[in-house]
């Protein structure tokens, strides 16, 4: 027996469930080393006994996590006269601390 979409809403509905379809472009979590990325999602949002969760499917990518914002390494090549590469790597080396990248790369 298969269940129609107007029969699950009132199912759901009866037990108090209530899901929300949102309108989402992009979905991004973000762990300490990674972010996993998901296009074009599909996203509900289920409420249920007092909890709310989120349902997500799509297209999933990973990429790893930069320790800081381009525009910190732009903003520390120019003041140092390095290269943006020369800038990077100063930030990945201090964990994204703008200061201590520029001291590292006046030295």
């Amino acid at each position: 027996m298969k269940l129609n979409q107007k029969m699950m809403e009132q199912a759901m509905k009866r037990m108090g469930i209530q899901a929300v379809p949102i309108d989402a472009e992009e979905v991004l979590i973000r762990t300490k080393d990674k972010e996993l990325v998901i296009r074009e999602p599909a996203v509900t949002r289920i409420q249920a006994q007092g909890q709310e969760s989120f349902q997500i499917s799509g297209e999933v990518s990973e990429r790893s996590r930069e320790a800081w914002d381009p525009a910190d390494a732009e903003l520390v090549a120019k003041q140092t006269g390095a290269s943006l590469a020369e800038a990077q790597f100063a930030l990945k080396e201090t964990n994204g601390d703008i200061a201590a990248a520029i001291l590292r790369l006046k030295k």
